[in-house]
């Protein structure tokens, strides 16, 4: 049995990952703690809220002695770190908050877990820090390069990557300096439910959805690698269970898409689900481009983000290796589920749009 403190667990993938979590290990005890901005939502956590094993917290992270609290209140063992501010486009234009959340937030984290855990012995030799973090550090890849290893040095390009590099350097340096018991993890980029709307997937299903445009950066031909958000907390459970002590794991779906390939390949999804289900056409009255096939033609070329990474790809032989780690979810199965989603659940999305 496990006393797990989720930091970031209303958000996306933090929210994914205590529905899994909960639905496998139905005897650990769930703590979550979120500061419950923009992309935080008390709504992704429904299903779970009435579970005797499951407890929120309102609170911020950079807050140390509410942290210091909860690891010994709820006797926590295993912290999983996803707190973040996560979006580049923010970051470039306002990074003092990344710095302030990834940087400053995590720092609080780690000096709390020091104080109970080592200086004051609270399951000293059996707690487990786990940090998650994005394949965005490591910077970008020219067409041919070979893809991201743990042993790629860091060149983040953004606000928020150089934040989330920060973050990574401070956690590795408390295990180093004073021994704490950490794992990290480089992911790629996740999709699947809870996404809060500004992200690609959900934003080109919603906007399609109104009969908005959808926007793309430069040529389109950035490269990203998708993997399902459920994949991504199985890693994490892998990690858990069978991750050496001080190490990094990146986690891919080794999937690489452009994104004009990912937009196109989600409208025609979209033009299938609403040929094969025509009542779909009255729930989404606006979607006049859907219903008439036609989705693409919403695609609208703008001007490249600043300091855009060109391509990201992770190598995951050492989480093969290792821990016996695979995505499950294929990206034809996954997409579908994600698309399927957010079509059966316009409540909780429609309450977070701007339009």
């Amino acid at each position: 049995m496990k006393n797990i403190l989720v930091t970031g667990g209303a958000g996306f993938i933090g929210a994914n990952f205590v529905h899994y979590w909960m639905n496998t290990y139905p005897q650990d005890s769930v703590t979550v703690l979120d500061a419950l901005n923009y992309a935080g939502n008390l709504a992704n956590l429904e299903l779970v809220k009435s579970n005797p094993n499951f407890k929120f917290y309102r609170g911020n992270i950079c807050n140390t002695h509410l942290v210091e609290s909860l690891l010994k209140e709820r006797c926590i063992d295993t912290l999983v770190h996803f707190a973040a501010e996560s979006h580049v486009d923010r970051s470039i234009n306002k990074p003092d908050v990344f710095i302030q959340t990834n940087v400053i937030g995590t720092h609080s984290l780690l000096k709390a877990a020091k104080k109970v855990w080592l200086d004051e012995e609270v399951n000293l030799g059996t707690h487990r820090f786990h940090h998650v973090s994005t394949d965005e550090v490591y910077g970008t890849l020219e067409p041919k390069d070979p893809a991201f290893s743990e042993a790629t040095p860091y060149a983040p390009n953004s606000p928020y990557s150089a934040s989330k590099a920060a973050s990574d350097h401070l956690v590795r340096a408390y295990h180093h300096t004073y021994g704490l018991r950490i794992t990290t993890s480089n992911c790629s980029n996740n999709y699947g439910p809870f996404q809060f709307p500004e992200k690609l997937f959900p934003l080109v299903i919603t906007n399609i959805l109104y009969d908005l445009p959808l926007l793309i950066y430069g040529d389109g031909l950035q490269v990203r690698d998708w993997l399902y958000v459920e994949d991504h907390a199985r890693a994490i459970e892998k990690i858990l269970q069978k991750g050496r002590i001080g190490e990094c794991y990146n986690i891919g779906g080794v999937n690489e898409w452009t994104n004009i390939d990912i937009v196109k390949l989600i409208c025609k999804l979209m033009n299938d689900q609403f040929s094969a289900f025509p009542k779909l056409v009255f729930q989404f009255p606006n979607a006049k481009m859907v219903a008439s096939a036609k989705a693409e033609n919403l695609i609208t070329f703008t001007a490249d983000r600043a300091g855009h990474d060109r391509r990201y790809a992770i190598d995951p032989e050492k989480s093969i290796k290792e821990l016996d780690y695979r995505p499950v979810e294929s990206f034809e199965t996954g997409i579908i589920k994600t698309i399927n989603w957010y079509l059966k659940n316009k409540k909780w999305w429609m309450r977070l749009l701007k339009h």
